[in-house]
């Protein structure tokens, strides 16, 4: 308890030393969106209920209740009717009764997007086969490890390397820390996630042709700069409760709070500099072999044409389906399009191999 008090007072003076420095707002934000059909289904409100390959990124203490010799996940979506492609692929393996660790992959990517810049040529012609495509993309490769103290509770801790791009012309290398830990009493749990407690940084390096750069002073835009970019922590704080019923039927319920550092958000609870996202999520599991889950959560207030203020929430659905080491996963976003986001559909799978 001693070091999870500590991490907390070390969190608390990076935030402290955070604001006086030039730290943009959804910083690293792709690396938010959250990971597997289960748990956008639940409105990504999952840090105590994970317990699969997906833990390294929800909560590294969780891999330390896989029951499997080794585990793989994989999950693809796309946004904004396909432009933006959505990919996560993750190994799980456990290294004895007490510890785990996984390796993951994740991609949220825009590709052939058109670079007209240099579409007018020194003459004041328009060129069309000036006309190149590159891609934007932001990566991450994860790197957790999970490791149980008790029968009660556990501990886990990520380390991850994150890569984004834009064509050749703008390229940043980041690192970046996780912590977590997860306590279990009877049929509650309870669990905290420090993310980029540290403050993850990306370092950015642009590469801008001379035409590119006359473009950007004709067009009255600031050119880019190299530097560094800080992302705040986030501190996720999450309980359920477990509630089984008869012919191997249970319900998980979980609540989760997300606590970002970054200034004010629009979410729930606004304030400068910690805003508070809570989001609610539900499992019904039948027997280990079909799961019905749903969701609510990405609360935002704005404001419609008559300027009055209306809050509007993301309601999420999917469902689960497990046939011997496989599941297949299913999720849909923002149902009847009840908040300002656009609904997605995302599936994963996940292969249990080497049963214990």
């Amino acid at each position: 308890m001693k070091n999870i008090f500590g991490v907390l007072i070390f969190t608390i003076s990076i935030i402290s030393y955070g604001q006086n420095l030039n730290t943009p707002k959804y910083s690293n934000e792709f690396l938010n969106i959250g990971v597997g059909a289960r748990a956008l289904g639940m409105s990504n409100a999952v840090i105590t209920g994970t317990e699969d390959v997906m833990s390294g990124y929800w909560n590294p203490a969780g891999l330390t209740n896989i029951d499997q010799d080794l585990q793989i996940g994989l999950m693809h979506a796309e946004y904004f009717a396909g432009i933006a492609k959505y990919d996560f692929g993750s190994i799980a393996k456990n290294i004895d009764e007490k510890s785990a660790v996984s390796f993951s992959f994740l991609r949220f990517g825009v590709d052939n997007i058109p670079n007209t810049t240099e579409l007018i040529d020194a003459q004041g012609n328009i060129n069309y086969d000036r006309i190149s495509y590159f891609t934007a993309a932001d990566m991450a490769f994860i790197m957790s490890y999970g490791r149980k103290l008790n029968d009660q509770f556990s501990i886990g801790g990520s380390a991850k390397i994150i890569n984004r791009k834009a064509g050749d012309f703008a390229n940043a290398w980041g690192f970046g820390i996780d912590f977590s830990a997860k306590y279990q009493y009877k049929s509650w749990k309870f669990a905290i996630m420090g993310k980029d407690i540290t403050s993850t940084f990306n370092v950015w390096n642009y590469h801008l042709s001379d035409e590119m750069i006359n473009t950007f002073i004709e067009t009255d835009n600031e050119l880019p700069q190299n530097g560094i970019e800080l992302t705040m922590p986030r501190i996720i704080l999450g309980g359920s409760r477990l509630t089984s019923f008869k012919n191997d039927i249970s319900l998980l319920t979980e609540l989760n709070f997300d606590l970002t550092t970054d200034g004010k958000r629009n979410v729930l609870i606004s304030g400068n500099p910690i805003s508070i996202d809570p989001h609610m999520g539900f499992e019904l599991n039948i027997k280990d072999l079909v799961f019905i889950r749903s969701g609510i959560g990405n609360i935002q207030k704005y404001t419609d044409n008559t300027n009055k203020s209306i809050y509007t929430l993301q309601p999420n659905i999917g469902l689960g389906l497990k046939i011997k080491g496989v599941t297949i996963e299913y999720a849909l976003t923002d149902i009847g399009d009840a908040s300002v986001a656009l609904y997605s559909n995302i599936f994963s799978l996940k292969f249990d191999l080497n049963p214990n």
